[in-house]
């Protein structure tokens, strides 16, 4: 069976730099505050009328494409996940079909937040596998400021977040380098553990209601260390199981890049595999939890810095919210 590898990657940041003092001048916290719970320094955030969830994709997808050596009309599909689309429906897929200006190709859009990138990974590896698209692009953007508390009501969450994208190149492979295996999970038991409870379809009529502000229940909502805890088990244990099933050790890795939610958990999952510093890589510091986007920003950022070479082992790993997790392995 042929396997997929990954034959470029992309990125895209808002130029707006927001830092943690510049969060100080809007809530109870402070730069020190912020750097001891999550390591976070600054974030991107999104400059209205400039940048959207779908036209940042398709900037991180083009420089993807440059670097893969490809043109858009290479690709036969396109797999996207947010949790910040620009519309309620439809998707954020069609609209970069649309922007790139591609034929009738099929686009669809993944919603596991944290996990959306590996997830959307996962989906594309098997349609390349079986045969049925040789190149697809799989792309994670996110807008988060956007939909923020951004007062101390909402701190907690809201220092954590930032805007941005990433996309990479799936192509066809007939050689042993290339995706080999991805590991997802779920738990719909911790589901409002993190989450945005409002507007949904199942509560008030009409769907959106002026209470809803007042109460908060349209920002996001998290149980701070019970989303710590689960995901210094997960990740370590995701990891584990690819590495397991491909008969590697964690001292086989040569780059770790777990999703950038904090980097406490990061350092955390480091000293539970025993890996050295060099193993791991980590930007959160100066973009924030970018959700989707995470994963595909930074290995941009590795691969472009030297840090993923020809015939690497790679590692990615993600935890979010519903909660699901997984892991891909990856010889580059």
């Amino acid at each position: 069976m042929r396997k997929s590898k990954i034959a470029g990657v992309g990125r895209y940041l808002p130029e707006r730099v927001v830092t943690n003092d510049d969060l100080a001048k809007l809530m109870d916290t402070s730069d020190e505050w912020i750097r001891e719970r999550t390591g976070i320094q600054e974030r991107r955030f999104f400059e209205l009328g400039k940048d959207t969830t779908s036209n940042m994709g398709t900037r991180a997808a083009k420089m993807a494409l440059e670097n893969a050596g490809l043109t858009p009309q290479d690709v036969d599909f396109i797999v996207f996940a947010t949790l910040s689309p620009d519309y309620d429906f439809p998707g954020s897929g069609v609209l970069v079909q649309r922007e790139l200006e591609l034929p009738t190709i099929g686009a669809i859009d993944i919603r596991t937040q944290c996990t959306g990138f590996v997830y959307g990974l996962s989906v594309a590896d098997q349609f390349i596998k079986t045969g049925m698209y040789d190149t697809i692009l799989i792309i994670g953007s996110e807008i988060h400021s956007s939909g923020l508390d951004m007062t101390t009501r909402g701190r907690a969450v809201s220092v954590l977040f930032g805007d941005g994208a990433g996309a990479v190149v799936l192509q066809a492979s007939d050689n042993d380098h290339g995706i080999l295996s991805t590991h997802l999970h779920s738990e719909g038991e911790y589901a409002e553990e993190l989450a945005v409870i409002d507007p949904g379809s199942s509560r008030a009529i009409p769907r959106t209601q002026a209470r809803m502000i007042e109460e908060g229940t349209i920002f996001p909502v998290m149980n701070g260390n019970h989303v710590f805890k689960h995901a210094s088990t997960r990740f370590p244990e995701v990891i584990q199981e690819a590495l397991k099933l491909n008969n590697y050790q964690p001292s086989d890795i040569d780059l770790l890049i777990p999703h950038q939610a904090n980097l406490r958990i990061s350092q955390m999952v480091q000293r539970l595999l025993s890996l050295k510093e060099d193993q791991v890589f980590n930007n959160i510091q100066r973009y924030g939890n970018t959700t989707a986007a995470s994963i595909p920003i930074a290995m941009s950022e590795a691969w472009e810095q030297g840090k993923i070479k020809e015939g690497d082992l790679i590692c990615l790993a993600a935890f979010g919210s519903g909660f699901t997790w997984g892991s891909a392995l990856i010889r580059w």
